[in-house]
């Protein structure tokens, strides 16, 4: 990637399939569908990557045939250190586990410097914005403040993850243009706003 940035992406799948909504069958069968629909969204984003002539390949903890490549992170760092972006799908092949969750693993396995949540809000807040006008976007906590408090940064097994692993996090809004590679330059940028998170932060504070 542009400067020198290796870079390991996590896709979900909800524009295709959100399994909590499938409040009519097994949760189990509805977390499958909801794998099956990352590993689709990965293959399309990867092929993006290419017509930009960016190599990329589409790993899963799981065989998908010759669609994607079984993860493994020797090869996944190998790859990274020539410039291909890894695109994880299939979460961790098992339910019950969030697009979150296989974030900070992954982020934490490969020794990443930050894991960047790219979220439909601009991020963490102390009660959900939508349903509370008042609530106050924090520019930095804690992960024990996340955890304790059971914020919206991500689920709380990503959280305990990111905190064992001192693996820091940053939360963005995917709303403002270039975001992702605003995200990217971090912290080297002040014209994205979102929720720095670590290990170290002794005070919490608020935007």
């Amino acid at each position: 990637m542009a400067g020198g940035t290796q870079v390991s992406l996590v896709i979900g799948g909800g524009n295709l399939w959100r399994g909590h909504q499938a409040t009519d069958m097994d949760r189990v069968k509805a977390d499958y569908i909801g794998m099956l629909a990352t590993v689709m969204n990965a293959i399309y984003v990867a092929e993006a990557f290419k017509r930009q002539g960016a190599k990329a390949l589409v790993m899963t903890p799981v065989p998908f045939a010759n669609m994607t490549r079984l993860y493994e992170k020797d090869l996944a760092l190998e790859l990274m250190a020539s410039q291909t972006v890894i695109i994880n799908a299939a979460g961790l092949g098992h339910p019950y586990f969030s697009t979150d969750t296989i974030t900070a693993l992954r982020a934490a396995e490969l020794e990443a410097d930050i894991v960047l949540y790219a979220k439909n809000i601009d991020g963490v807040y102390c009660s959900d914005p939508r349903k509370n006008p008042a609530a106050r976007k924090y520019k930095a906590l804690s992960y024990g403040t996340a955890i304790r408090n059971g914020l919206s940064a991500a689920d709380i097994a990503a959280m305990h993850i990111s905190k064992e692993a001192r693996t820091p996090s940053y939360v963005f809004g995917l709303n403002q243009a270039g975001s992702i590679a605003l995200a990217c330059a971090f912290p080297h940028t002040g014209h994205l706003n979102g929720t720095y998170i670590n290990v170290d932060i002794k005070e919490d504070y608020y935007v």
